[in-house]
């Protein structure tokens, strides 16, 4: 664990090629969830996205983000977000079909998941991805968590309306949100979205 504070990038990269061996061995959930959280915190530092690409850690986060486990949800989708502010690794992300995987986490009931996959969102933003970050039904759930209790998530979907939408996406949104009295906003898998309940 000393190595990690290394300035030698040989031995940054040996650590986390160490950190990816110990996710993908181990059978305990327990030492996975520790993994991806230092795998997360590795990806916050921009020295450290060199080694990631090469390890092929945004897969490993995206894979995440389908699995049952809560905690491995949050921490690859904390993970991605991380990873998402380098051009690299945003390419890597939009090629994989990371948009429709990240849309998916705006459901869960964790505030931390849902506010990475927002700000994850907007990093993943490009003239070629605009159309797919900035659809109706994407809006609609940013609208609803505009309304929402968390000082958090209100503050970071208004960003998101404001920064990535035109007047008129958000006026049009509005419009089908007020049609759809019981309008979910996006096809996500079981219910219980804590938003649902805004109208």
């Amino acid at each position: 664990m000393s190595r990690t504070g290394s300035s030698d990038p040989s031995d940054r990269f040996e650590y986390l090629q160490t950190l990816v061996t110990e996710f993908q061995d181990t059978d305990s959930e327990e030492a996975k969830e520790q993994v991806l959280a230092n795998l997360a915190n590795f990806a916050y530092d921009p020295s450290n996205m060199a080694h990631l690409r090469e390890l092929q850690v945004a897969d490993l986060f995206l894979d995440m983000l389908t699995e049952e486990n809560d905690n491995f949800v949050e921490f690859g989708m904390g993970g991605l977000c991380n990873l998402s502010m380098d051009p690299e690794c945003r390419h890597v992300i939009l090629q994989s079909g990371g948009i429709g995987l990240v849309t998916n986490c705006l459901s869960s009931r964790r505030e931390e998941t849902v506010l990475s996959a927002v700000t994850t969102l907007m990093n993943l933003l490009t003239p070629s991805s605009r159309s797919a970050i900035t659809d109706p039904a994407v809006l609609q759930c940013m609208l609803r968590f505009s309304l929402s209790q968390s000082p958090r998530l209100r503050g970071l979907a208004a960003v998101f309306l404001q920064d990535c939408c035109t007047e008129e996406q958000v006026a049009r949104a509005q419009r089908q949100m007020q049609g759809e009295q019981t309008a979910v906003g996006i096809p996500l898998p079981g219910n219980g979205d804590p938003t649902d309940e805004v109208r």
